[in-house]
């Protein structure tokens, strides 16, 4: 069963799956996001995830996806399974409501990306759906570029990463912000060495690559920089990059939290 919220021009809208009836309750994330002005699309447990888009619909996007299953946990990690088979809906951000008691058993590796305690507050699910889009967006400005999580402000000097500041060296951040307006072109050592370090540096291709351990070392999975062997380094285009493992939904009942969202350990380096 799929209902669309309004007969408006598609664009982006926001899917809950759920309970059948249970989809339309009073205190339900559909209800409570049309509510708040959100375009809603709902789908069945059940239903077939390709129903979602209509037939050449394509200028609708999904902002996220929020599964209800009451007290089955298993049932949203096999929703949450099945909507990831739809390309279109594949790296849309996801979020499971769940009742207190049973937020402990769910997976942490299950493949959320946050999770928030049922019944909802409406304008906290809301304020969950503007996170997880403003840490998945990308954009590029003379003074800031964002790359996923990672904001760097070319004015301040300053990185940020979630909301984290991270220090670098001047020679660090010159790097990074070079390959961050670049995204998708690949550099040699020499072309790096050239335009980040000057033609007047007389050190070896070696430097670069102890940079790019060391941006890579503080900066984790927030940095989607791959090495090309023989060919030299490239900051994946937006479309080009892969996701990072999913943050998974943590249980928190043991240490007295209950509504955020706690990421899965990332790695430091790779």
């Amino acid at each position: 069963m799929v209902t669309m919220s309004s007969p408006a021009r598609p664009s982006a809208f926001v899917l809950v799956v759920g309970h059948g009836a249970q989809l339309l309750a009073e205190d339900g994330a559909a209800t409570q996001l049309q509510r708040l002005g959100a375009r809603v699309r709902t789908l069945d447990l059940w239903g077939d995830v390709g129903s979602v888009f209509a037939d050449g619909e394509d200028d609708a996007v999904a902002r996220a996806v929020v599964i209800e299953a009451g007290e089955r946990p298993d049932l949203a990690l096999t929703a949450l399974r099945s909507v990831r088979k739809d390309a279109r809906l594949e790296a849309t951000p996801a979020i499971v409501a769940l009742p207190a008691r049973q937020i402990a058993r769910m997976d942490p590796g299950g493949g959320f990306d946050d999770f928030i305690v049922a019944p909802c507050v409406p304008t906290e699910l809301y304020a969950r759906i503007r996170a997880l889009e403003w840490r998945r967006s990308e954009f590029l400005t003379e003074e800031r570029l964002k790359v996923g999580s990672l904001v760097i402000d070319r004015a301040a000097h300053e990185v940020v990463v979630d909301g984290r500041p991270v220090a670098l060296t001047a020679k660090e951040f010159a790097l990074l912000a070079f390959l961050a307006a670049n995204r998708g072109r690949v550099f040699s050592r020499e072309a790096l060495l050239g335009r980040v370090w000057g033609a007047r540096y007389d050190g070896g291709a070696r430097t670069v690559d102890i940079h790019v351990r060391r941006l890579r070392a503080k900066l984790g999975f927030a940095l989607p920089l791959e090495t090309l062997r023989g060919a030299g380094y490239k900051l994946r285009a937006p479309s080009e990059a892969s996701d990072a493992p999913r943050a998974g939904v943590v249980a928190l009942a043991a240490a007295g939290g209950s509504g955020a969202a706690v990421a899965s350990k990332r790695r430091g380096a790779r």
